[in-house]
């Protein structure tokens, strides 16, 4: 017999599905307004040297080097006085916040006096010039973002932070731990079954855990016939719940807040508290997906993102089918050779 063939699912097998969330974090440094406004410059300053070394046009930028290492000095300055204490911080860094960003406007005016002459003779130019569009763009918005935070003592709003210039993608995530407190990049939900086998997965655009309930299990039911499915709290809301119990025997959703009576009984029997802590098993195969390459994605822009974590999953069950076609041929071989010692007897 072709152990094969024992893997493959029926159409009428029915599944116990578990989903769950984490974090791929994105390959970026801890991101302040002051050491993305020396990202964007040090950007601008490359695209230039680039065209300068390309057209051997060299005039009025001899001493760039100057440029990259003062404005890297003034954004160390600016973080050790953000970070530090003692009398007299907040004139200090408004002192050294200042030179930064009068030494960023000074950069963004030399720029802008020459761009438009910058030679433009096939597409790696092209792609250059636009290249030098956007960081310049991110150079003015971040020397805003630091005369707004650190001249001006303004809360800067969520909607208006960037957390990457290159992995635009990256999301400032909380999860209520306490290690990580928080987390750059983007959450994947997973759906595993019994066999730890990934049966879905989503990418997660700024959505919450309890939002791609429904779109996840319209992809799900779809494909496969679900008879206990087990979500943590995150995911609870109640037309989720109702709506799933439409198609599901068994739904085991913790409800997140405050528990009415039948609420609270029912999350309190044997079979609740049994299925609940069976949920658990997913865990581990967040744990195999992190280890083995997703819980950083070393991959650029988002579509290496995307691409990144659709061969993370295939390998991680590619890697599960390969234990139990292991673990069958073992079974069979051990099986064989007591035959042979039983005929030999």
């Amino acid at each position: 017999m072709d152990t094969r063939k024992s893997l493959k699912k029926k159409e009428t097998e029915v599944l116990s599905a578990k989903t769950d969330s984490f974090v791929v974090e994105t390959n970026v440094h801890f991101p302040t307004d002051y050491n993305l406004l020396f990202d964007a410059s040090r950007k601008v300053l490359d695209i230039v040297n680039w065209f300068n070394s390309k057209y051997q046009s060299k005039e009025g930028w001899r001493k760039s080097y100057d440029w990259y290492s003062s404005l890297k000095s003034l954004s160390r300055a600016t973080g050790k006085a953000s970070s530090s204490g003692g009398k007299g911080k907040e004139m200090r860094l408004k002192q050294i916040a200042n030179q930064y960003i009068k030494k960023s406007r000074a950069l963004q005016k030399k720029v802008e006096l020459i761009k438009d002459d910058l030679i433009l003779n096939d597409t790696i130019d092209l792609i250059k010039i636009l290249e030098l569009e956007y960081f310049m763009e991110m150079l003015i918005k971040h020397i805003d973002l630091v005369e707004r935070r650190l001249i001006n003592g303004e809360i800067i709003p969520h909607s208006e932070k960037i957390f990457s210039l290159f992995e635009t993608h990256t999301e400032w995530i909380k999860k209520g731990k306490s290690r990580p407190s928080v987390e750059l990049g983007k959450k994947l939900s997973i759906t595993t079954d019994q066999f730890g086998m990934i049966i879905n997965y989503r990418i997660m655009e700024h959505e919450a855990d309890s939002e791609i309930v429904l779109e996840t299990a319209d992809q799900v039911l779809s494909k496969y016939k679900i008879g206990l499915w087990s979500f943590d709290k995150g995911y609870w809301h109640k037309d989720n719940k109702a709506l799933l119990m439409t198609a599901i025997e068994t739904v085991i959703m913790p409800k997140k807040g405050k528990r009415n009576l039948q609420e609270t009984e029912e999350e309190k029997s044997k079979k609740f508290v049994k299925l609940r802590n069976k949920h658990s098993a997913i865990e581990s195969s967040i744990n195999e997906l992190e280890h083995s390459g997703l819980g950083k994605c070393r991959d650029k822009g988002y579509h290496g993102f995307k691409r990144y974590v659709a061969l993370g999953v295939i390998a991680h069950n590619l890697q599960r089918i390969g234990k139990e076609l292991i673990k069958q041929e073992l079974a069979a071989l051990k099986k064989k050779q007591r035959r042979k010692l039983k005929n030999i007897a």
